[in-house]
Order: C-alpha cells, then structure tokens, then sequence
C-alpha cells in the first residue's frame, strides 16, 4: 500500500482510540449511576435509532463516492452534490423522526420487557429520540464530505470531540440532575447536536465553501439514484447489527441486554483497525481504476489479517479478566462467553467489510443488497431460536454466523482472486478457533498469557511468511526503530 493510505490509517486508527478510551472508562458509571435496567434501556433507544439510519438512503456514502470522484475537477461540482445531500438527508430525517415519534410508543409498550418506571420515563422523552434521527442523517452528510476530501485529521479531531461529549455530558447531567432516563436521553442528543454543528463548520471548511445554494433536483436524484442500492446494501446489516440486542431485550429482558452489550460494546472496540482502513480506503477506492482498486484491496486484506488477527487472540484471552475489573465479577461471569463469541464475528466482520466497501465503490451493489435482505428473515428466525433455547451465547454463534454467510457472499460478489484471499482467511481463522477453545479452558493468568504470546507469535510468523508487503512494513518499522535509538544516543 502507498504510505499516503497507510498514514491516513494510521491518523484514523489514533482518532478511534481516544472515543473508545472515553466509552471504556464512562460505562460502569452509567452502570452504577443508572442501574442494569436502565443501561440497558438506552441502549435499546439507540438501536431503536440505529433502525432509521435507512432514512439516509444511502446518501452519506453517495455523497462520499460522488465528492471524492469531482474533488479535483473545476466548478461547483462539490457544492452542488453537498447541498442536495444535505437537503435531502433532512428531509428523509424530519419523515423518519416523526416515524419515531408516532411509533415508538407500540414498541415500548409491547416489545420491551421493562418496570412500568422506566416506561413511563421513555415516553416522556419521545420527542427527543424524535429529534436525533434528522440530526443523524445530516451529521452523516458531513462526515462523508469532509472523508471524500481525506480531511482525516479534522474530521477525527470533531469525532473524539463529539463522543466525549455524548458520553459525558448526560452522565454529568444524571450525575447534577436526576439518574433518569428523562434526564439521560435529552442530553445525549443535545451533545450530538453540539457535535454536529462542530463537524459542519469543519466540513465547511475542508470543502472551501463560503456559501449557502439552492439544493438541485438532479443532483438529489443522482445521488439516489446511487445511494438506493447501497442503501439496501447497508440498510441490511444496519438491522441486522441491532436485532440481536433487540430480540435479546425482547425474549430475555433488559438486564440481559446489558450482560449482552457490556461485552458487544467492549470487542466492537477492537475494530478500531478495521474501522480505520474502510475510511481510508473507501475515497481511495472510489476514484481508483478497477484494476489498482483490486490491487488496493488483496493488500488490505493481507494487512488486516497480519496486524488485526494477533489482537484478536490477545481479546480472547484477556475477555473475562479485563471484565472483572471493568464491570465485576458478576457481570464478568455472564458476559464474558457470549464475548468471546462475538471477538469472532467483529474479526469476520473486519474482512467482509474491506470487500463491502470494494462492491460499494467499484461494482454494482444491486445482487448483494438482495441477498443480505432475503438473509434477513433467516437470521432473525435463527436468532429468536438460539436465544430461547440457549441464551446469550446462543445469540452470539447465530451472529458469528451471519458474518461468516457475509465474507461468503462478499468474496464472490466483489470478484477478486477467490483462492488466495480465502486459504489466507481460513488460515488466520483456525488460529482463532484454537485460540477461542484455549481461552475457555480454566488456565491461571501465567499459563493463559504464555499460551497467548506463543500463539500470538506463531500468528506473526505465518503472516510474515506468506505476506512481501507485511514483510516490508517490518523492515521498515525496524529501520525507524535503528534510526531513533541512534539519535537519542548521539543527544
């Protein structure tokens, strides 16, 4: 890869760490401040939201694709596109906050296991939870403009911002304020308000606009035009992303919901590397011939699973204790299987995501946006059962195996060279399997990190291996090592 992609990785992949730092540290706060029940409620309410993310349309990630291609070409071109998206996004936003507002109520009352308390708590503050789902959909114009110019470093400076805030403030409130969910909600979308006006400022800025336009239809149909399709393609795993929590709440109650989210949460934070690539690469892939775009993408791919699959043996290992300090040993004890379980989906995840965002932005999305809804209603089928009949851990593997039919579908669809990329996937997947059942045997922490580090290490040595381009990352990695001992010698 250029060292142009692999310093903007490098500069998202610092934005992601700040965020999961503040997450980390906020929830056994929340936890003890608000209590389980509660907890797990707002996260509910914004799986809830997550839902009307498909109000985009698409339009944050065409708008991201459109922007990236024009970025360089005279005229108004990156205007134009900006403002129709932004038009549009709010439009589809207001329709789908009074969505929110008119229906959430049927879902509170029936679907959600929860104290009548609570209840009462969260339909006093539907207009809020109606609100945040315009100022979702336009902040994700934002962050997809100012990604397509690679204004990474603006754009992670305004998200570290805008989750300290959304962390912070509600629990301060709750804190000064009342421990309700009344109090809780209403500031959490007042921080993702104060976090989208910084963010459009910013935007404004990298895009070097000094004006206001009228939004053209053309350009809103193009952009739909588009974005229908990457809409169904996303939309899909939108849903799917937060029905496990959902059903979870729904068959086993809201303390459940947290035992699930507290480890979900926690190892969807170690795709920090992953996250930091598909930004990175997705302008890249956008604007690239067919033929580097591929090229890009085999090299992603080497490289994820080279420096992601070693973190993930580490998380296997370190899940439960790391548990047992962050929430206690007895939320450790019913978190820390079903956690394990889900280390394997975000890794899988990881590699379905690089050919994701390779369809999204060089082929047709229109067969694998088909496929993923007709999986819909099986996955959920399948999770409603496993959760019945086996609990937590049962939701997980059903989840694990959802991203296992993803990278399926992914690889064929994104037509790259099939056998390479899955041999190396399949290797790097047996180290975790291996990995997984080590890591539920009942080891002492000295056997347990000895068994990780010789793992961990064989891990390394297989992807140095088989990879030229990891092989020369550590040569180069090592010369900069060489280099910076010798000056602070010669200082």
């Amino acid at each position: 890869m250029e060292k142009a992609v692999l310093r903007n990785i490098v500069i998202n992949f610092a934005g992601l760490i700040a965020p999961t730092l503040v997450s980390l540290m906020t929830v056994p706060a929340y936890i003890k401040l608000l209590g389980v029940e509660r907890y797990g409620v707002i996260n509910l309410v914004w799986a809830l939201i997550g839902y009307f993310s498909l109000l985009d349309l698409g339009t944050s990630l065409a708008t991201e694709n459109q922007i990236a291609k024009v970025r360089r070409a005279e005229g108004d071109a990156v205007e134009r596109i900006f403002f129709g998206a932004c038009f549009l996004n709010l439009c589809t936003g207001i329709i789908g906050g009074l969505v929110v507002w008119s229906c959430a109520s049927l879902y509170i009352t029936y679907a959600m296991h929860i104290e009548p308390v609570f209840r009462h708590e969260l339909m006093s503050i539907l207009p809020w939870i109606a609100v945040a789902v315009p100022l979702a959909n336009v902040t994700w114009v934002f962050a997809g403009a100012i990604t397509a110019v690679e204004r990474f470093g603006s754009y992670n400076t305004n998200q570290t911002l805008g989750t300290f805030l959304f962390q912070v403030l509600p629990l301060a409130a709750a804190y000064w304020l009342s421990p309700t969910l009344s109090v809780a909600i209403p500031a959490a979308v007042i921080a993702r308000l104060i976090a989208g006006v910084l963010l459009g400022f910013a935007t404004f800025r990298a895009l070097g606009i000094t004006r206001l336009r009228k939004p053209e239809r053309k350009v809103m149909a193009d952009l739909f035009a588009y974005g229908k399709w990457t809409l169904l393609f996303s939309g899909a795993g939108a849903i799917a992303g937060t029905l496990d929590r959902v059903l979870v709440g729904a068959i086993l109650g809201a303390r459940f919901v947290t035992f699930y989210s507290a480890p979900q949460n926690l190892v969807t934070r170690l795709n920090m590397l992953p996250s930091a690539m598909l930004r990175t690469l997705f302008p890249r892939l956008s604007a690239a011939t067919h033929e580097d775009a591929h090229k890009l993408a085999r090299d992603a791919l080497a490289f994820l699973n080279g420096v992601f699959t070693p973190c993930m043996i580490v998380a296997l290992f370190a899940l439960k204790p790391f548990l047992e300090i962050w929430l206690g040993a007895a939320i450790a004890e019913a978190a820390a299987p079903v956690g394990r379980v889900l280390v394997i989906s975000v890794w899988l995840a990881g590699q379905s995501g690089i050919l994701g965002i390779l369809i999204q932005a060089q082929a047709n999305p229109r067969s694998v946006a088909r496929i993923s809804w007709l999986q819909l209603p099986f996955f959920a089928a399948a999770l409603w059962g496993a959760t019945h009949a086996f609990g937590l851990v049962g939701t997980g593997v059903v989840v694990v195996a959802k991203a296992l039919c993803d990278y399926v579908v992914y690889t064929y669809f994104a037509r790259v060279q099939t056998r390479g990329i899955v041999g190396n996937m399949l290797t790097h997947l047996a180290f975790l399997v291996i990995a997984f059942a080590l890591a539920c045997l009942p080891l002492g922490i000295a056997a347990a990190a000895a068994i990780a580090l010789a793992t961990v290490a064989a891990n390394l040595a297989l992807s140095l291996h088989q990879s030229a381009e990891l092989r020369k990352l550590a040569r180069r990695f090592v010369m900069r090592t060489r280099v910076s001992q010798g000056q602070d010698r010669l200082t």
